[in-house]
């Protein structure tokens, strides 16, 4: 087995541990708890009535860096898709903005975290989202299926990127838009300082800059690409949004 194989199994072990501890009623930490120095980390990323009614559990097992919905301008009757779905929570929100006419589709590796998930979902009665077991680098989905790709600290845990941002230009239809909340390094950290800072906030593994993110995302065909620092982690990494939008004639 390859190395990078063998680190995507260990992340997939890794949220599906902390999956269980959700159901369990425990709650979960995967960034080291104060890496975010304003606290904006897991549900605490979330504006006061941004996840109203939303099951326990799913506000439990909520371990992003940020709110890509803040960013997806979501509209009624679109198909978003949210890659790393976890507890489902991004989903449940996505499927009240895009309403009963629009799907929200959540797409993760770990079945613990998709049983919980969907547990979730019955609890909010949702109707109109899907949760599909699968790895980010190989989207089980069409080509030009959905509307809007967001994500939520979970781009950053891949070791193939460049196919992460294929899938998700592939996925996308024309005119698409992509909103990812992620973890980003300074440009001048040097392998040992990056390694150094990802494994005392404990939630990233091979953070891209923002320029490697622009230039990657150009490479496979976005535009309006878009990096916006939203928060210090201390040690040269930050939390940010990323957006871009797949050409009309993509």
């Amino acid at each position: 087995m390859s190395e990078p194989t063998d680190r995507r199994e260990a992340t997939v072990q890794r949220y599906s541990g902390l999956a269980r501890l959700a159901v369990s009623g425990g709650t979960p930490l995967d960034c080291e708890a104060g890496a975010f120095t304003d606290g904006c980390f897991g549900s605490a990323a979330y504006a006061d009535g941004d996840a109203p009614e939303m099951p326990e559990a799913a506000l439990r097992a909520s371990l992003g860096c940020g709110n890509p919905l803040a960013v997806a301008d979501l509209r009624p009757g679109e198909t978003v898709l949210d890659l790393g779905s976890g507890g489902g929570l991004d989903v449940l929100l996505s499927a009240r903005r895009v309403g009963p006419t629009g799907r929200a589709y959540g797409l993760d590796a770990s079945p613990d975290m998709l049983a919980l998930a969907r547990t979730n979902a019955e609890q909010a009665e949702a109707k109109n989202v899907e949760f599909l077991h699968g790895h980010i680098e190989d989207i089980p989905l069409p080509a030009a299926a959905v509307d809007v790709v967001i994500s939520n600290c979970v781009v950053n845990l891949s070791t193939d990127k460049p196919a992460v941002l294929a899938e998700a230009f592939r996925v996308l239809v024309p005119g698409g838009r992509l909103g990812i909340s992620d973890v980003i390094a300074d440009d001048d950290l040097n392998r040992d300082q990056r390694i150094a800072a990802e494994q005392r906030i404990g939630c990233a593994n091979g953070t891209l800059t923002a320029r490697e993110y622009e230039r990657l995302l150009r490479d496979v065909g976005f535009t309006s690409v878009r990096v916006t620092l939203t928060d210090d982690t201390g040690g040269g990494l930050h939390s940010a949004i990323v957006q871009a939008l797949k050409p009309n004639d993509g």
